[in-house]
């Protein structure tokens, strides 16, 4: 069994107007743009990363906002809903506001037990504030949102599937624990993880499969301290049968990604480096940064890009 994994690193989403997604995510969620930077195999594309003041592996919400991209379409072999903690008894300050900034199919439940406020981002992704006991994570707080209210970071994500026994299996061999099961949703929590802790599994086997499109999650990734512990849980998931890429630098964490029986694209990701590696962390998100390979054509794809709010 794996034990590197410590819960959620990031979770990568598509989107279609890149002012948008910003404001969505800076003003309406508060949370902090911890990088701008470009999609790395297609420059001409944002990668923007939103989450705590420092990007802590655990908090952070990350898109490429492709401007013609068409509307994905939800079903299963996808991450449905993505879920943000939040403190307990902040639900109706969140009802307020997501009202106010005209956000879509707000619906409050109980979900294990814990308060949710469900909802739908600008592209119609699945989003979810859960209130949660005991997180210590510090919130954001240039955002102008009472830290007694912000979003401390994930709480974890539900996937949708046909079958759910065979990731099930997988997410217990990377260290996850079975919990308890509603209906027809499994959780699966990762023990002592970094607050981003639980996925939930909805077997839905009657529904149709998803179409990846604006509003559709890409990937999902897993946290592991650093390169070392990486190569370890890549050995293993390879010799398990997976078929994982090799190591890539994506220049603030090393990547390996690999696609789950369900049809959900996993990602094994590094703490380390960070966001800060290339600015202060007084200053993260402000500049557009670029992989160095691409520093040559700066001009040219800066011009390509639609300017952003601060």
């Amino acid at each position: 069994m794996i034990k590197e994994i410590n819960g959620l690193h990031h979770i990568t989403s598509m989107a279609t107007d890149a002012r948008q997604n910003n404001t969505f995510f800076t003003d309406t969620l508060g949370l902090r743009r911890v990088k701008k930077t470009v999609n790395f195999d297609d420059p001409n594309v944002y990668h923007l990363y939103y989450g705590d003041e420092a990007g802590t592996p655990g908090t952070v919400m990350t898109y490429f906002p492709f401007p013609d991209v068409m509307r994905g379409r939800a079903g299963v072999g996808e991450v449905s809903e993505t879920q943000f903690a939040v403190p307990e008894g902040s639900l109706s300050f969140w009802q307020d506001r997501l009202t106010a900034k005209d956000t879509n199919l707000l619906e409050a439940d109980k979900t294990f037990g814990a308060n949710r406020l469900r909802f739908i981002g600008p592209d119609g992704e699945g989003l979810a504030l859960i209130e949660t006991a005991g997180d210590v994570r510090t919130a954001w707080n240039g955002s102008g949102i009472a830290d007694s209210v912000a979003i401390r970071g994930f709480s974890g994500a539900r996937f949708r599937l046909h079958d759910t026994a065979a990731t099930a299996e997988l997410l217990e061999f990377m260290g996850y624990q079975r919990t308890e099961t509603e209906g027809a949703v499994t959780r699966f929590i990762i023990p002592g993880g970094n607050g981003a802790d639980t996925i939930d599994l909805e077997a839905l086997p009657q529904t149709p499969f998803a179409r990846q499109g604006a509003g559709s999650v890409h990937h999902i990734a897993f946290a592991v301290e650093n390169r070392a512990k990486q190569l370890e849980v890549r050995k293993v998931l390879m010799d398990t049968g997976y078929q994982v890429t090799l190591v890539i630098d994506r220049d603030y964490f090393w990547a390996i990604y690999f696609r789950t029986p369900g049809g959900v694209l996993f990602e094994i990701a590094t703490n380390e480096p960070g966001f800060n590696r290339d600015e202060d962390t007084a200053h993260l998100g402000e500049a557009l940064k670029l992989p160095g390979r691409y520093e040559p054509y700066r001009a040219q794809i800066e011009a390509g890009l639609t300017p952003l709010a601060a």
